[in-house]
């Protein structure tokens, strides 16, 4: 892979990133919740998931979910389910005096959590599929220029992940009342609830 090619393949992964999205949705959620480094636990499960996606669309998997509708149509409903679950989940945690959640949250459960909201997204998958292969010479070693690739989205939805959790972060203070607890798990509960919806119309194309 050239360098100019490459920048190009940044410069369109960085827009990507930053557009919001199920993963910004959840690292801003823990973030203000119960900090940074719990939600970078969730952070590093959607790049894991990123990875098995890119693994999926090396593998040539990706052209299924692109050309099946009962594909993607089983990885939609299933990812879409799991949004709608988090956002009611998040709707209903319990809060005691003080803001706080009661019970204590696994950082498991926050890497677990990021793992399938990314995988849960067929669209993200047909999209790395249509994606790649525009960056990928032809005349060069394949493998290479996955793994350049893997490194530089991991690299970039990191960066831009953490900054939409450290942003989040600096709220906390905010919600130390159990009143603004309980609005904080509304408002990210149907974030959550509504990009279930999104994700369950998505189409193909």
């Amino acid at each position: 892979m050239s360098f100019h090619l490459w920048l190009g393949f940044l410069a369109t992964t960085l827009v990507v990133a930053i557009s919001p999205g199920p993963g910004a949705v959840l690292s801003m959620s823990v973030g203000l919740r119960h900090g940074y480094w719990p939600a970078l636990r969730g952070i590093l499960g959607l790049q894991t998931a990123l990875l098995l996606q890119l693994g999926l669309v090396a593998a040539g998997l990706g052209a299924l979910l692109a050309t099946s509708e009962t594909a993607f149509a089983v990885v939609k409903f299933a990812g879409a389910a799991y949004l709608v679950w988090l956002g009611i989940q998040r709707w209903r945690a319990p809060v005691e005096e003080g803001g706080l959640e009661e019970g204590r949250v696994s950082g498991h459960n926050f890497y677990r959590q990021g793992i399938l909201v990314n995988m849960g997204n067929p669209k993200a998958i047909v999209f790395i599929a249509a994606l790649v292969p525009q960056f990928i010479d032809p005349a060069l070693p394949r493998l290479p220029q996955f793994v350049i690739m893997a490194l530089t989205m991991c690299v970039i939805d990191t960066a831009v992940m953490s900054c939409y959790a450290l942003l989040a972060s600096r709220f906390r203070g905010m919600v130390r009342s159990r009143r603004a607890a309980l609005i904080q798990n509304r408002l990210f509960g149907g974030l959550f609830v509504s990009a279930g919806a999104l994700l369950a119309s998505a189409t193909r194309t």
